[in-house]
């Protein structure tokens, strides 16, 4: 296949999506829990019937995660103000994204998650609609918020609300890029504390993947960290002011004090991590060629890498990553959200920690290496669907461990659970294409 064959088909999944958003109308829908066999039951799921419930929750509020959804139910919440690598582009037009996601939230970790666009990007007013939506949701999963706005909302609504709060492109990003990095390391022969790694990209997850690589062993200084205008180092005063996350990070890494843009942060690197605007061509084969001799190439933009995969390897990249399903190695975040949660909601917990999502990230690691790890499967794929229970099971041991679960089954119950759920999750929509209630997908 050609590079002009290649290419053609990296654009087949968006042209098939136009085909077929309008065809379905929408992604997901809400299907009934309970049984139905006359008219004469809704006396018990709503009224009168439904009144006894609502005075048991009235006298204990912890009651309302055993008598209704909310204990699995998820909003995700977005503003639209940048959404995957299109930008600001409204609420609207992010509608389908926030819908994805609650498709995956539910296949793969059997959580029911309810997409939210709002028609504002002020920050106060964000926080203050989710605030006000708490008792509805078991978590909070804020998705596609510009930066730093995303750091600053993140922050306040974890101190302010009691449920579980997230940014994915935050914490979601950094947990499965650490997975990802722990097994390109072992397969590399390589230290978590001696690599030496260039971070192309300064946004959002970026930035969370550093605090949580840092805190799985890397060195801060053998870290040099790029945005739009350049290597990061103290010598950037333009960030002191406006900028405190990334001017922490001009504090903290970059030991060598290296300056220039990402071929001088490349240069003798051994591994790029990349998550910065989409491509190709943002990062170039004879930068790659200047890296570390076998590098690991993550290219992590959506929805096109910030340079093509196979491109990456002609200039000799050992190990190669995208954000892609239709390349091998994709990091995504779609590996970590579903089971976190998972693992979150059923022990109640009141937030996500780093540690858990460090828990998941390991526990990624170690299902790749129990299934053979490969210089093209580094990680699990959306496949291999075990391992989001499992995930489920060490972000709520953790949580327990940290004292943010407000229950604390035991492993075996978490286990058994998470697999009924999520197992739950995929044969209903197996048994509804089966019966033709979700149509076929048209042939082309």
């Amino acid at each position: 296949m050609d590079e002009a064959e290649k290419i053609e088909k990296a654009k087949l999944p968006g042209m098939l999506a136009v085909k077929y958003h309008p065809y379905y109308q929408g992604k997901i829908e809400v299907v009934s829990k309970v049984p139905v066999r006359s008219l004469d039951d809704f006396a018990i799921w709503y009224t009168p019937g439904v009144a006894e419930p609502c005075k048991e929750i009235a006298k204990n509020t912890n009651l309302v995660f055993e008598y209704t959804n909310r204990g699995n139910t998820v909003a995700v919440v977005s503003d639209c103000s940048r959404v995957l690598g299109l930008g600001n582009i409204g609420a609207e037009a992010g509608l389908p994204v926030m819908e994805g996601k609650c498709l995956i939230f539910k296949y793969l970790g059997g959580v029911d998650a309810v997409p939210i666009v709002l028609r504002t990007q002020d920050a106060e007013k964000i926080i203050e609609v989710v605030k006000i939506l708490e008792p509805s949701f078991g978590g909070i999963n804020l998705e596609d918020i510009e930066k730093p706005k995303c750091f600053y909302i993140l922050e306040r609504l974890r101190k302010e609300m009691n449920i579980p709060v997230w940014h994915d492109d935050q914490q979601g990003t950094a947990a499965v890029e650490a997975a990802a990095l722990i097994n390109a390391l072992k397969l590399t022969g390589r230290k978590i504390g001696q690599v030496k790694i260039a971070l192309i990209g300064a946004g959002a997850a970026s930035l969370s993947i550093a605090r949580v690589i840092f805190k799985a062993g890397v060195n801060p200084k053998n870290l040099i960290a790029v945005d739009s205008k350049g290597i990061l180092h103290p010598g950037r005063t333009d960030l002191k002011d406006t900028d405190p996350y990334k001017w922490e990070i001009c504090l903290t890494t970059n030991g060598e004090g290296r300056v220039g843009g990402i071929p001088e942060a490349l240069k003798g690197a051994d591994v790029c991590l990349a998550a910065s605007r989409s491509g190709p061509g943002v990062i170039k084969k004879e930068w790659i060629r200047g890296m570390a001799d076998d590098p690991i190439v993550f290219a992590c933009a959506n929805p096109v890498p910030e340079i093509w995969p196979w491109e990456a390897k002609e200039a000799g990249a050992k190990i190669v990553a995208t954000g892609r399903s239709d390349f091998p190695n994709q990091v995504n975040n779609s590996l970590g959200f579903p089971g976190i949660f998972r693992g979150a909601l059923d022990v109640r917990a009141t937030t996500i920690t780093d540690e858990m999502c460090l828990a998941a990230a390991y526990e990624l690691a170690k299902v790749a290496e129990e299934r053979g790890l490969k210089e093209d499967r580094i990680l699990p794929t959306m496949d291999d669907w075990e391992v989001f229970p499992r995930e489920g099971v060490a972000v709520a041991l953790k949580a327990i461990e940290q004292g943010v679960a407000r229950i604390k089954p035991t492993r075996e119950e978490l286990m058994e659970k998470a697999f009924s759920m999520i197992k739950r999750a995929r044969s209903q929509v197996e048994v509804l294409m089966k019966r033709g209630y979700i149509k076929p997908i048209p042939e082309n």
